[in-house]
């Protein structure tokens, strides 16, 4: 590794470098401590002794030899700090790590799978007229297992059941909540001790490749959640890893994050260094199709907010690493979780933007949320807020979220928020607010057990109501997926033409109709979002029902759509609370 680039801020591939290296007959241990005064390694290949690190001069680099060490073994650095303390560590750099509440790191050897996903890798694209229907995912309480005393699956045995499902279901790709180490279970990987590693609870990283291997071969991509703004304050992580604070603020005003974890001092070259090489590590090391970044408010303004202004050195930071990123892997798929109204987020680097793929559209989510949870006679008065999304749609590539942060906390289930008290009444509303929200231009992504139309929240120790999966409302979320891979009106979402809101002569604030046309395909969505039948009446050619939201498959009423003509005009009467989606 070139040490000066290393300060500058320019490695990509660190991980190369530092960690636990099998060398022929010996391993390798490298790390980075720059104000450590001794470093030792103790592990299973010493007998859990200490064994010297050497520095190389005063460059902060430290490293040691050790023969016949070998892949399996667990090993810690005992780091020496300046002040006199002793603190035990996990290896930053390190490649996997026992399960919690243990900590030690262990000797991997990443060459002990090869991918075969060769034809994947090359065909992959990132083109943004491509359908994209996420479905978002918590890999260990998505399915239980019974023959685990903690119900998991490892990552190899849940592809036989999850690759099918998602086959089935018309989803593109999938995204897992982080699956790098972390301690606690209920930050669902978002305080990482262990940036490189693997998530020991379902696996080794061998088991990680084979997973993601078979998704490529089943024709899915994978894209997995990445945290470069903080990190577990547990000691044995990065906490004050030298003795000072070395990957963290000095001070806690800004050092602490709202979570409760230590933020990223980005203005250090060296944990650039880190995190770019974490990020590049998912894509080369595991073929992982994309980065969905979380926080990424808290990398553009100080803590997150606009009022404090532009943080400008994680700002040269993100677009750095975007940049590098984009570079190795241009059909990779990097996308922004950002709240904020920051410009430019998904335009190139090097046209003076931020270099991601997507953002996601928070904005939509939360006016569409919001309508739908409002009562129905007040709605004709909200209307705008599903109309106001497309004033800002052509600033960005962007994705609509269902995520797991809208079904958690007392926030409640997808379902559940639609107004009302009657379960038919919701699971209606919801039919109508899905084929919206697959109808609307934008990437789409939802969270497991929103496919069910489970009626509790989600919870990381819990598994998903898996007997919903033969109600009438899956039936429809299937049917609503499979429509929107199979149209590409309903994806080539920048194409010229694509979109326009359909104008409605009857006067019903509760419709919406919305036209979308791509190669010599034209289809119309209308939604009724009104608890009494309304009507949509317009200059329309003859047409094909695609997917009616009121079938008694899906739970409706079974109401035949009527249309009546007079003269030039088509006028259709929408059952309430249903939508339809014609082919014109």
């Amino acid at each position: 590794m070139n040490q000066h680039q290393f300060f500058t801020g320019e490695i990509f591939d660190a991980y190369r470098w530092f960690g636990a290296h099998i060398e022929q007959n010996a391993v390798v241990f490298r790390t980075f401590a720059p104000n450590a005064s001794r470093i030792t390694l103790t592990g299973a290949c010493n007998g859990w002794t200490e064994t010297d690190l050497v520095q190389d001069g005063r460059s902060g680099f430290w490293s040691v030899s050790v023969p016949d060490a070998r892949a399996g073994q667990f090993y810690k650095y005992r780091i020496y700090g300046p002040d006199g303390s002793v603190t035990e560590h996990c290896d930053p750099y390190g490649f996997a790590m026992e399960l919690r509440p243990a900590c030690c790191s262990i000797i991997t050897d990443l060459d002990e799978y090869r991918f075969t996903d060769e034809a994947w890798m090359a065909d992959r694209t990132a083109s943004p007229d491509a359908p994209l229907n996420i479905y978002e995912m918590h890999l260990g309480s998505w399915m239980r297992n019974p023959d685990d005393a903690n119900g998991w699956y490892t990552y190899d045995e849940i592809a036989r059941r999850l690759i099918p499902y998602l086959q089935e279901n018309g989803y593109t790709h999938v995204e897992f909540l982080p699956l790098s180490e972390h301690p606690f279970d209920g930050s669902w990987g978002y305080q990482n001790t262990g940036f490189f590693a693997p998530t020991s609870r379902y696996g080794t990283p061998a088991q990680l490749k084979i997973l993601i291997d078979k998704l490529h071969h089943a024709g899915i991509g994978a894209i997995m959640d990445f945290v470069p703004v903080h990190f577990a304050v547990d000691s044995y992580g990065l906490a004050k890893y030298d003795g000072t604070h070395l990957y963290e603020y000095p001070h806690s005003a800004v050092g602490e994050s709202e979570w409760g974890s230590y933020n990223f001092i980005h203005s250090r070259r060296e944990v650039r260094c880190f995190l770019q090489s974490a990020a590049d590590y998912w894509l080369t090391e595991f073929h992982f199709d994309g980065l969905r970044m979380d926080a990424v408010s808290r990398l553009i303004y100080w803590q997150g907010d606009p009022a404090r202004g532009v943080n400008g050195d994680t700002l040269e930071f993100l677009k750095n690493m975007n940049r590098g990123l984009k570079a190795r892997h241009p059909s990779a798929l990097l996308i922004a979780e950002d709240s904020t109204a920051y410009p430019g987020v998904t335009r190139p680097v090097d046209e003076g933007g931020l270099g991601f793929d997507y953002k996601w559209d928070l904005g939509w989510m939360h006016d569409t949320l919001e309508f739908c949870q409002t009562q129905p006679d007040l709605r004709p008065r909200d209307h705008g807020k599903l109309l106001w999304s497309m004033h800002y749609f052509s600033n960005e590539h962007y994705l609509l979220p269902l995520s797991h942060d809208e079904v958690v906390h007392g926030k409640a289930a997808i379902v559940q928020k639609m107004w009302g008290a009657d379960e038919c009444d919701k699971y209606a509303q919801a039919r109508v607010m899905y084929l919206y929200m697959f109808t609307h231009p934008g990437k789409k992504l939802n969270f497991m057990g929103n496919e069910l139309g489970q009626l509790y929240e989600w919870s990381e120790a819990g598994t998903l109501d898996w007997a919903l999966a033969e109600r009438p409302f899956h039936r429809f979320f299937h049917s609503l997926c499979k429509t929107y891979v199979e149209n590409p009106a309903l994806h080539a979402d920048y194409a010229p033409d694509n979109f326009r809101w359909a104008e409605n002569h009857a006067d019903a604030p509760c419709v919406f109709g919305m036209e979308r046309r791509a190669n010599g395909e034209t289809l119309l969505a209308l939604c009724n979002f009104a608890d009494s039948e309304q009507k949509f009446t317009a200059s329309l050619p003859k047409f094909t029902i695609l997917l009616d939201s009121n079938a008694a498959e899906f739970g409706g009423t079974g109401e035949t759509l009527a249309v009546s003509r007079k003269d030039s005009l088509c006028t259709v009467a929408l059952p309430r609370y249903s939508a339809v989606l014609l082919k014109l």
